[in-house]
């Protein structure tokens, strides 16, 4: 099969090729997927370099989700037949023709949904779940800004936050992609952060503030979303894909009343699993009606994988790029 195999750690993906290699055999507990989609994130981007929490042994495969086919069934495994589109995936192993993965890390896959939508839809609709449900308590009606929104988690935001009757500030700083998800997600206000938003929040917030602040991005942002925060807000910790981490003198939290909270759904699950079980159910059960609606912005064949991982690290997606290892 062919594969995308990561054989040492450099910037640029130098270390990156698309390699013929043996097609695995799943184990016991295992399934043998025939990928039809896999979702580029950037924990994969940054994988290839070494730079992400979880750091597998070279040789590797990167793709953290995935969708497609079973093909082939380990032992012990009886509650998936071979044909059934599944959608799931573990933390590497995504972009190649086959995929080996846990049969418990497997769900059948929406029919509202296409192969695209669906490996693009676990791990941004899962964050979106736990940062505004499990961790901020959102309430409908509450002002939610949304920083990146334009970013597969992002998007994912705006459309859970909509969904669950919230009032949404889109944040970006690209006005061409703040159309896009004004025609597309009709979120209450767009906002471009470019020379500052903090003055804005304030209007469309009436004095007030936000209530929940969504933020992937870090740095610049989270300085100033520090200054637009309602009292008894909460700033929610999602990442730093603006590269710099910032800090917070623990002044401003006390005196304007708010909380800063970390998200990391994935690690959510692994210390409370029951709860971590109920979130998935909870995302699943959306997509299967159709009431969340995730965006794939570009499908790339395999071979084009170097172009979908630079749509990504050139912040010119809005939603998802996608590998197709069957195009």
């Amino acid at each position: 099969m062919r594969a995308l195999v990561v054989e040492r750690l450099e910037a640029d993906y130098g270390g990156c090729r698309l390699a013929e290699i043996a097609t695995p055999r799943p184990g016991p507990g295992e399934v043998l997927i025939r990928v039809r989609a896999a979702a580029v994130n950037f924990p994969d981007l940054l994988q290839t370099r070494g730079e992400y929490q979880h750091k597998p042994e070279l040789p590797f495969i990167p793709g953290l989700e995935l969708s497609g086919e079973v093909e082939a069934l380990g032992e012990g495994v009886e509650d998936l037949a071979p044909g059934e589109a599944v959608v799931g995936g573990a933390r590497i192993g995504g972009f190649s023709d086959y995929a080996v993965t846990a049969a418990a890390g497997l769900r059948r896959k929406p029919a509202a949904l296409s192969f695209a939508q669906a490996a693009g839809c676990g791990a941004a609709y899962l964050t979106a779940h736990v940062a505004l449900a499990r961790r901020a308590n959102v309430q409908s009606g509450e002002w939610v800004l949304v920083h990146g929104a334009a970013g597969g988690v992002g998007l994912a935001c705006v459309d859970l936050a909509k969904q669950m009757g919230c009032r949404v500030i889109a944040a970006s700083a690209s006005p061409d992609k703040l159309a896009v998800i004004a025609a597309e997600y009709a979120p209450d206000a767009v906002l471009d952060v470019r020379g500052g938003f903090r003055e804005a929040v304030k209007a469309l917030t009436d004095g007030r503030g936000a209530d929940v602040i969504f933020d992937p991005v870090g740095g610049d942002v989270f300085d100033e979303s520090v200054r637009c925060i309602a009292f008894d807000g909460r700033l929610l910790v999602i990442g730093f894909t603006s590269g710099r981490i910032p800090s917070v003198s623990v002044n401003l939290p006390l005196i304007k009343g708010f909380s800063v909270m970390g998200v990391r759904a994935g690690e959510y699950g692994r210390r409370f699993p029951e709860r971590g079980r109920e979130n998935l159910d909870h995302i699943w059960s959306l997509a299967e009606t159709g009431a969340i609606r995730p965006r794939v912005h570009a499908e790339l064949p395999l071979d084009q994988w170097r172009e979908a991982f630079d749509l990504l690290a050139r912040r010119e997606v809005i939603g998802k790029a996608v590998i197709r290892p069957d195009l």
